[in-house]
């Protein structure tokens, strides 16, 4: 006893100062480091000194009205494909989750279908579905009366399919992004928003689609990025946006390889812009995942108060017990 009374009134021993940790070598980084920036060097170079690259002409067809008239039909075919993309998702998502079988079995079928045929067979089929269907009307179906009709070609326009086989396919991949998003909500939200006495669409709306969206604006912006660039496969239809109107100069003039830089440099530029977008989107719906960004946030309010964390946590505990009570 008097041995382990003397253990308990014996102080504490400091624990032993931690040692340096050695780090590793790893020569094939160095290697690997020193072969990129080589890399890098040549490439600058061959882009300064290869006269063949001819940066005056790109230069002057930077900002050719044109080229500026083809970059803006491109975003405005990115903006509109995805809208309807985004929307036909949520659709298609809900049907495959629904538990009416032909709703479910319907939403996959035609997932599988457009994600399993080339963007661009698409494409090229809608633009000749006249060849299948010389007019399209709205009517009685099995010899009823027809009440609208007209020409495909004259319905089809060049728009009109390029959005159509844009946000059709596109649709079938934003459909698994938020089925995706919408099953990585605990069931256990929706029954307690039911048990709150909240309406499906209500519950929907306030429970799981905010929790959701953290997990569904990531791809979802990827996929913004990649209909940007998707959206050059309509060149094949003729209609005139970014890579199409400098075709459109390069098969003139022949300044096939300046042309095609100033392309580039556009979509680089486009990208460049959603990728800083994308960002700060996926930053506001993850604040509340990220521990970091959280603390962060509450430093921010704390200065004007002069609290620490832990009792500013402390603080916002007990006005929630209050309140409770």
């Amino acid at each position: 006893m008097t041995g382990f009374a003397d253990h308990i009134d014996a102080p504490a021993r400091s624990s032993p100062p931690p040692t340096d940790t050695v780090q590793l070598k790893h020569p094939g980084r160095a290697i690997a480091a020193v072969i990129a920036v080589f890399l890098a060097v040549v490439l600058l170079v061959s882009l300064v000194t290869n006269h063949r690259y001819q940066w005056s002409v790109v230069w002057h067809y930077l900002f050719n009205s044109q080229i500026l008239q083809g970059l803006a039909r491109t975003l405005i075919l990115t903006v509109a494909a995805m809208t309807i993309a985004f929307v036909l998702g949520i659709v298609l998502a809900a049907c495959r989750l629904s538990e009416n079988k032909v709703l479910s079995i319907a939403a996959g079928t035609y997932v599988w279908f457009f994600r399993g045929t080339p963007l661009l067979v698409q494409l090229i089929f809608w633009y000749y579905l006249s060849a299948l269907y010389p007019r399209l009307g709205i009517g009685i179906p099995f010899g009823g009366p027809v009440l609208v009709s007209g020409g495909t070609n004259a319905i089809l326009n060049l728009w009109f399919v390029a959005l159509l086989g844009l946000s059709l396919n596109e649709s079938a991949y934003m459909a698994e992004i938020v089925r995706g998003g919408l099953l990585s909500v605990p069931r256990q939200q929706s029954e307690a928003a039911k048990a709150l006495g909240m309406s499906g669409w209500l519950a929907f709306r306030r429970i799981i689609l905010p929790q959701a969206l953290r997990v569904i604006v990531p791809p979802t912006g990827n996929q913004v990025i990649g209909m940007l660039k998707y959206s050059s496969l309509v060149s094949v239809i003729a209609l005139p946006e970014l890579l199409y109107s400098a075709q459109l100069i390069y098969s003139q003039n022949f300044e096939t390889i300046p042309l095609l830089i100033v392309v580039s440099i556009w979509y680089l530029v486009c990208t460049s812009v959603l990728s800083v977008i994308q960002h700060y989107v996926e930053r506001y719906y993850g604040r509340g995942s990220d521990p970091a960004q959280a603390k962060k946030t509450l430093r921010q309010r704390l200065p004007r108060r002069g609290r620490t964390p832990s009792q500013a946590m402390t603080a916002s505990s007990v006005r929630v017990a209050g309140a409770e009570q």
